[in-house]
C-alpha cells in the first residue's frame, strides 16, 4: 500500500510522514487552497527530503501549462498530480518535455463518472476523489464519495483513493476496496491547512494495528 500525505508546508510534518513510512508528500500549487505553498517553501521541503525516503509530488489544478513547466524545471519534480480537468493533450504536452510520473485525479459522484476511468494514457496513477460542488475547493473538503461505486470495476492503472479519509474509516477502505494507494489531507489536520503530527501518527497506528 502506498501512502501520500497532501498539503504539507513545513519540515515537522515532513519528518512525521517519513517516520510513519509514507511514500509521497504533496505540495499544493493552487492559490485558492489554504494548503497553497510558495516556491521557496517547496524548495525547502524538497531539499530536506533529499536525505529521506519519502518523495515530493507537485499538485496542480488546471495550472497554466507554461507556468507549470517552469515549476517542474525549477524544483526538479519527478512526480506531479493533476487535480483539475486537464485533458490528454495537456498530459502529452508535459510528457513530451519532462520525465515525470503523473497522478491524474478523477472526480466521482455517481456511476457515470466512472466511464472515463480507463480513458487516460501516458500517466502512471489514477486518483479517485469526491466530486466537489461549484463553490467547494477541488480537494481537501473532508468529504467522501460512495466507495462502493468502485467495487468490481476493472481499473487498468494503479490507483489512489482520496476524500474524507481519517483514522476512523481508513480500515474500511482497505477491507472494501484494497486500493494501491491512499491519499490523505484533511483527515490528518487540526484545521484546514494545518497538519497534526498526532493525527498522522494515530492514523498509521490504526491502519497497521491488526
Amino acid at each position: 500500500m502506498l501512502f501520500k500525505i497532501c498539503g504539507l508546508k513545513n519540515k515537522e510534518s515532513l519528518f512525521c510522514c517519513e517516520e510513519n513510512n509514507a511514500d509521497f508528500f504533496g505540495m499544493i500549487f493552487y492559490e485558492k487552497s489554504p494548503r497553497n505553498i510558495t516556491l521557496n517553501e517547496a524548495k525547502t521541503l524538497i531539499n530536506t527530503s533529499k536525505e529521506l525516503r519519502i518523495k515530493p509530488v507537485g499538485v496542480f489544478v488546471d495550472h497554466e501549462i507554461n507556468n507549470l513547466k517552469k515549476i517542474i524545471s525549477s524544483l526538479g519534480l519527478k512526480h506531479i498530480q493533476l487535480h483539475g480537468s486537464e485533458d490528454q493533450l495537456y498530459i502529452d504536452e508535459i510528457k513530451r518535455q519532462f520525465d515525470v510520473k503523473i497522478i491524474k485525479k478523477i472526480s466521482i459522484n455517481n456511476s457515470e463518472d466512472l466511464n472515463i476511468i480507463n480513458k487516460f494514457k501516458n500517466i502512471e496513477y489514477l486518483l479517485f476523489d469526491y466530486k466537489p460542488l461549484k463553490y467547494e475547493l477541488p480537494g481537501g473538503n473532508s468529504k467522501s464519495f460512495d466507495w462502493n461505486l468502485l467495487k468490481g470495476k476493472e481499473i487498468k492503472l494503479p490507483w489512489f483513493i482520496s476524500g474524507g479519509i481519517n483514522e476512523e474509516n481508513i480500515k474500511n477502505i482497505q477491507n472494501l476496496l484494497n486500493p494501491n494507494g491512499i491519499d490523505l489531507s484533511s483527515g490528518v489536520e487540526v484545521s484546514k491547512g494545518i497538519k497534526s503530527n498526532s493525527k498522522i501518527n494515530n492514523l498509521f497506528k490504526k491502519f497497521y494495528d491488526n
